[in-house]
């Protein structure tokens, strides 16, 4: 494995968050990607296309200045923004989000998301369970590492699951089901060297075959047995060069990256990765996870949203009209969540501090039952109101669509069976 040092981010716990970006590579020692497609064909076979692609808002974005806000709340609570109807009727969204707003059937608001964890990290948004779950074993498998482990690979051109930042893990199972994590620097392992082609390639794999003669025949567990298909289909990957295509967004139209803000400066350059998960999706990849933008905002938090708010909504827009008019939104279930809500009451410093007692989630596409918003907080957005949902009932509903039960259970790296959530009953009202 290539490890690339990624971009630096602190939180206001002051623990530094760096984007280790791993690539496969086909070499010698560590776990290569002919040991990923290995693991994952062990589950057993393909299964009906269905993806998801996992947005973390890092940070904790604010549910009252998003997608909650309550204008008829005092002063100190509404803060600065007014919401703006979408084309939904009865369905409003902060003003700063105009192009989210003319999409608004396309995709749906849990407005009533209970027991959150205070944690600064990624881990709930990835698999719905807090960090401190089973932290003694590595902690719960994210929900790319699940779908790796239970559902395998879909084409032999892709890995089932993709993480362009340092979002997404395998918690408890094999270091193998982690997600592939491409980088610009690190890709140049997706592709031949110019030196050497395909059968010069294929030539250099049969001879590591003939050296590993002597091992196999010592390997008692027989573990090797089918080592050699795993490590085609891994150069099959690199000699097809689908994946490598797919990291490359100089190969899209011009307009469209236009579209999706990537010629503008400042936080659009971070639509790169909406675009990306497009192209990953259409190349057979199962799972894209990606993180966007620093939502801490405990100080200036309207600045911050007047910063990120309008790139969020002309990437993320971008991105469901760009899987729609390729026929892949119905197919791909767009998911995104933050740690938290934010403080409903404005502290000193313009500022909204951390907030588990309620919060958001954002789906969209995935076949569901769009143009929704389920549950309600109070009038000043405290807590919930209406239709308390858990945190692992997205989960239970997100992993029903991907063809996953919900009650199943994998094995911890103890033997032990694990359930993959404690709440397994779905949102209804999506499915």
């Amino acid at each position: 494995m290539l490890t690339l040092l990624g971009n630096q981010q602190k939180f206001c716990d002051g623990v530094s968050r760096r984007n280790f970006l791993k690539v496969g590579a086909l070499a010698v020692g560590g776990f290569t990607l002919a040991d990923l497609l290995k693991l994952e064909a062990q589950a057993g076979g393909s299964v009906k296309r269905k993806s998801i692609i996992n947005i973390y808002l890092g940070g904790g974005p604010t549910h009252m200045d998003t997608f909650d806000l309550k204008p008829k709340a005092p002063a100190e609570y509404r803060g600065e923004f007014r919401p703006i109807e979408t084309n939904v009727p009865g369905m409003e969204i902060c003003e700063l989000l105009p192009n989210l707003a003319r999409l608004a059937d396309k995709f749906s608001i849990v407005r009533s998301i209970m027991d959150l964890n205070n944690e600064h990290n990624s881990t709930q948004s990835d698999s719905g369970w807090s960090v401190r779950s089973l932290q003694n074993m590595n902690g719960r498998p994210g929900i790319g590492a699940v779908v790796s482990k239970l559902h395998g690979t879909v084409t032999g051109n892709a890995p089932t699951s993709v993480a362009l930042s340092s979002f997404g893990s395998h918690g408890f199972l094999s270091p193998v089901y982690q997600p592939f994590r491409p980088d610009s620097a690190g890709r140049a392992n997706l592709q031949l060297n110019r030196s050497l082609n395909s059968e010069r390639l294929t030539n250099r794999n049969e001879l590591l075959g003939k050296l590993d003669r002597m091992r196999r025949e010592v390997d008692q567990s027989r573990m090797m047995e089918s080592m050699d298909q795993f490590t085609k289909t891994a150069i099959q990957v690199v000699t097809s060069g689908e994946l490598s295509d797919a990291l490359d967004t100089n190969k899209e139209d011009p307009r469209l990256i236009e579209r999706y803000g990537l010629k503008q400066n400042g936080r659009y350059a971070g639509n790169r990765s909406f675009l990306l998960a497009r192209r990953l999706v259409e190349a057979g990849v199962r799972v894209v996870g990606l993180n966007w933008g620093g939502w801490d905002s405990h100080q200036n938090n309207f600045k911050t949203m007047r910063d990120q708010l309008p790139a969020l909504d002309v990437g993320l827009s971008a991105l469901i009209e760009d899987l729609d008019t390729r026929g892949l939104l119905d197919d791909t279930i767009i998911m995104m969540s933050g740690e938290f809500g934010r403080t409903p009451r404005i502290n000193n410093g313009a500022g909204r501090d951390h907030w588990p007692a309620a919060g958001f989630w954002f789906l969209g596409g995935g076949g569901f039952q769009n143009g929704q918003v389920i549950g309600s907080t109070t009038a000043n957005g405290e807590r919930p109101q209406d239709r308390p949902v858990h945190l692992q009932q997205v989960y239970a509903t997100v992993y029903r669509q991907l063809g996953i039960d919900p009650a199943a259970t994998i094995f911890d790296n103890s033997g032990r069976p694990q359930y993959l959530l404690d709440y397994r009953e779905p949102i209804t009202e999506l499915l």
